[in-house]
């Protein structure tokens, strides 16, 4: 049995692609150098592709995103993967949280990826701090925050483009999925309802820091 004291456990919930997976993995040990306990969930079918190490401090656990056997290559749709993921997911997220609740270390946060938005509402049922983490760096995210709220209008019709914080753009500029549209809708959507609750979070953290982004860095992207 574990006996040993940690300041608090983080439970880290990243979209289940390598790019998303890596950040928060980085963050992880951080946490744990800090005299934090962290444990990073991804899908039973990553995890078995992985086949991470757990160690006292940073461990590895699952949740279900439906597709265990095969991974995304099982999945009808994208639109299916994503639906199924939520169903599906916010409950093996929730079945993790309760089978740390009586251990010496139970999940006090859970920082997720807003891809998956859901998670913060396993969080709040729980009563558990929820942050969001940002694997794309803050001008990117600005970019679709500007689309989200409606502040730029799609499809971008005159050039250069000017967005507060931000030097002029031109088309090229822009990220794929605004540059090129109609190019895979069910990502983009995804991509747009990262900020479907981040103004509920309690805490919203960016993979960047201030020196590269000094301008963008002083805006709310919630």
């Amino acid at each position: 049995m574990e006996n040993k004291a940690y300041r608090g456990h983080v439970l880290a919930l990243p979209f289940p692609i390598q790019g998303h997976i890596n950040p928060l993995l980085q963050f992880s040990k951080h946490l744990v150098s800090k005299g934090l306990k962290a444990t990073l969930a991804t899908t039973r079918f990553i995890h078995n592709t992985m086949q991470p190490q757990s160690s006292s401090s940073l461990q590895f656990d699952t949740i279900s995103d439906g597709y265990d056997e095969g991974g995304f290559a099982q999945a009808e749709s994208i639109h299916a993967s994503l639906n199924r993921m939520e169903t599906i997911g916010s409950k093996t997220l929730a079945d993790l949280i309760i089978k740390n609740k009586n251990t010496a270390n139970p999940i006090d946060c859970i920082i997720y990826d807003p891809f998956l938005p859901w998670a913060l509402e396993v969080a709040k049922k729980f009563g558990i701090f929820g942050a969001a983490f940002f694997t794309q760096t803050c001008t990117v995210n600005f970019i679709y925050h500007h689309v989200h709220h409606g502040l730029l209008k799609l499809p971008i019709t005159s050039t250069p483009i000017s967005i507060p914080g931000l030097p002029v753009l031109e088309l090229d500029d822009m990220p794929s999925f605004i540059s090129v549209p109609g190019s895979y809708p069910a990502y983009f959507e995804m991509v747009l309802n990262q900020f479907s609750s981040t103004d509920k979070a309690d805490a919203v953290l960016v993979n960047t820091f201030y020196e590269l982004e000094p301008e963008v860095g002083n805006y709310d992207i919630q």
